[in-house]
């Protein structure tokens, strides 16, 4: 009895091993190692090389802009009771699948002066709900009498830019930049930076007629 009870055993101690072998190899080639997610792909962009011309018009204002952007007129409807603006353009980064809106106002009293500032302040701040950080610069070249606000928008936000100058007399203009898809900070970052610099420029060059 002792010999074919031992004879019984021994196949199944082997099976036992081979069971233990292939289930362990299983368990590696499923979680062994360490696993990182891949980062989130995004299709390169060729940024142009930075050039520029004056943009003239019979608006009461000029300054230089991209030579890959296209100016056009705006015959959108005001988004406030405010925006009953004299003169809308669109500077289409078509490249780029950028918008900046401007829109100008003249100024008519010191209450609408008041009015139109503190309309800009709303329309920038109306995108902390998404926005994870607002920053304000002051705009100051008092030699062409350009003053304003400067809003950059951190985070996912539909508008990154915006700003409004003013000679606090006569003029008003208002710009916000847009991107034409889903915002998403990381991914539109480097043209995001790209952009802004022609947004610098144009209000670097900015004269009022």
């Amino acid at each position: 009895m002792g010999d074919l009870e031992l004879k019984g055993t021994a196949p199944m101690r082997v099976a036992a091993v081979i069971l233990a072998a292939v289930l362990l190899l299983s368990a590696c080639g499923r979680g062994g190692g360490d696993y990182s997610p891949k980062p989130r792909g995004y299709f390169r962009i060729d940024l142009p090389e930075k050039e520029y011309r004056q943009y003239q018009s019979s608006y009461p204002f000029t300054f230089d802009y991209p030579v890959y952007a296209q100016l056009e007129q705006d015959s959108t409807p005001a988004r406030t009771t405010l925006q009953n603006m004299q003169y809308k353009l669109n500077m289409q980064f078509k490249q780029l699948n950028a918008t900046l809106h401007l829109s100008y106002q003249p100024i008519t009293s010191k209450k609408i002066f008041n009015q139109l500032i503190e309309d800009a302040h709303k329309l920038a701040f109306k995108h902390t709900v998404k926005a994870t950080g607002i920053d304000e610069a002051r705009i100051y070249y008092p030699d062409r009498k350009v003053y304003g606000l400067y809003y950059t928008i951190d985070g996912n936000a539909a508008s990154a830019v915006q700003f409004y100058v003013t000679d606090s007399l006569h003029h008003y203009l208002r710009g916000a930049l847009y991107f034409n898809s889903a915002p998403q900070f990381d991914s539109i970052q480097p043209v995001l930076n790209f952009v802004k610099k022609d947004v610098d420029v144009m209000i670097k060059t900015l004269r009022w007629k």
